[in-house]
């Protein structure tokens, strides 16, 4: 896979991203800042290390699988690997700018 290619796989991953929400908060969970890193390797693996609002979080284990799912229905993927850390741990400093202003925080 061409670094161009994995360029534009890249961003179609944060387009993913950014349709996928917390049933909780009414942002998506890239604007959210949930999404600590997503990285696509040569042969089209996908690594997502993510975390959750907080560690009791009702949708823990639907949410990694959602994502995991959603990402896996890209062209070129070929694995994708859904790392849950709270480390560290999510607060709403993470949000963006559009999801603080989703929220009427700014």
């Amino acid at each position: 896979m061409t670094e161009d290619e994995k360029r534009t796989l890249e961003e179609k991953i944060v387009h993913v991203l950014k349709n996928i929400y917390d049933p909780e908060i009414p942002v998506n969970i890239y604007d959210l800042g949930l999404v600590y890193e997503h990285k696509v390797g040569d042969e089209g693996h996908v690594k997502v290390l993510m975390t959750l609002t907080a560690p009791n979080c009702p949708v823990a284990d639907v949410m990694p699988q959602q994502v995991k799912e959603e990402i896996s229905y890209l062209t070129g993927v070929t694995d994708v690997d859904v790392e849950i850390t709270f480390d560290p741990p999510w607060d709403q400093d993470m949000i963006s700018e559009e999801g603080k202003l989703e929220l009427g925080l700014l």
